[in-house]
């Protein structure tokens, strides 16, 4: 079949835990559409953001940080990365630009030297080191053949973004244009607000709660009269104690993660929302 020219395809996001494949992924869609946070581990899905442009469609999946699974969830991730693996056109394996090679890097490589994907490296965080350093680092990933690309990026500063592009477009094959061009993620509006409400819940809460919280979107519903959502959430814990510092001294920390979770949700849905949240309790869910 002829496609005139344009290219689609599926690219994986890969990398240790909190080296920034979030943070990437929103730079590369020019908006907020996945978790990031400082906690490691707080992406638990694969998520498909879709970059739809002229004369190509890049449908990008974000995967949990690759560590060496410890328990259940560890089991979940590792075997959630392995089936993204698996027929996607470009790897993007993000990497810190650190002076040696660690043991969880040593584990990625190990896993990407057995597929035959093209692997382009990322090497994120480029604005906090000389140029002496960065070339060190790009050295030492030389070695690895099976490399196709190394690319310097700051996934924060969006520096190294376009040559990304660009580079992965030169790569994919003409193909059809797999979603409608104003789709953007392949996931609900629900999952991506409770993926919200629960990235602030980490960032508000910081040490004091362990990566065990979820959230249930109870009603996500448009007034009639006005233009504006109501949206009613539950946040679950494991412990007793766990909820007491989700709501904090006289409800202090959940009306913070209320007001931080809202900004960003009426950014995503470009409406105004009122948003209402508790919190209960729900050992191992």
């Amino acid at each position: 079949m002829d496609y005139n020219g344009y290219r689609s395809g599926f690219i994986a996001l890969i990398g240790r835990p909190n080296v920034g494949k979030s943070t990437l992924l929103n730079q590369v869609m020019k908006e907020k559409l996945v978790i990031t946070s400082s906690k490691p581990q707080t992406t638990r899905n694969s998520i498909r953001c879709i970059r739809t442009d002229d004369d190509s469609q890049m449908i990008f999946i974000d995967t949990p940080g690759v560590h060496k699974p410890q328990n259940k969830l560890g089991d979940y991730m590792k075997k959630t990365i392995s089936n993204t693996l698996v027929d996607v056109d470009v790897i993007l394996y993000l990497v810190e630009p650190e002076p040696f090679i660690g043991s969880g890097d040593e584990y990625i490589l190990k896993v990407l030297k057995k597929t035959k994907t093209p692997v382009f490296l990322l090497i994120n965080k480029i604005d906090t080191l000389p140029r002496e350093a960065l070339l060190a680092v790009i050295a030492k990933y030389q070695a690895y053949d099976y490399i196709s690309e190394i690319l310097p990026v700051s996934a924060q500063k969006g520096e190294g973004i376009e040559e990304v592009l660009k580079t992965i477009k030169a790569k994919l094959p003409e193909g059809p244009q797999y979603f409608p061009e104003d789709m953007v993620v392949d996931q609900s509006e629900r999952f991506i607000v409770g993926e919200i409400i629960r990235e602030k819940a980490l960032k508000c809460l910081r040490d004091e709660i362990p990566h065990g919280i979820a959230v249930e979107i109870l009603k996500m519903r448009p007034r009639k009269d006005k233009n504006l959502i109501d949206i009613e959430a539950t946040l679950f814990c494991e412990k007793k104690s766990h909820k007491g510092i989700i709501i904090g001294k006289k409800g202090q920390m959940l009306k913070k993660i209320g007001m931080d979770a809202r900004k960003d949700i009426e950014f995503f849905l470009k409406q105004p929302v009122n948003l209402q949240l508790w919190v209960k309790i729900r050992p191992d869910w």
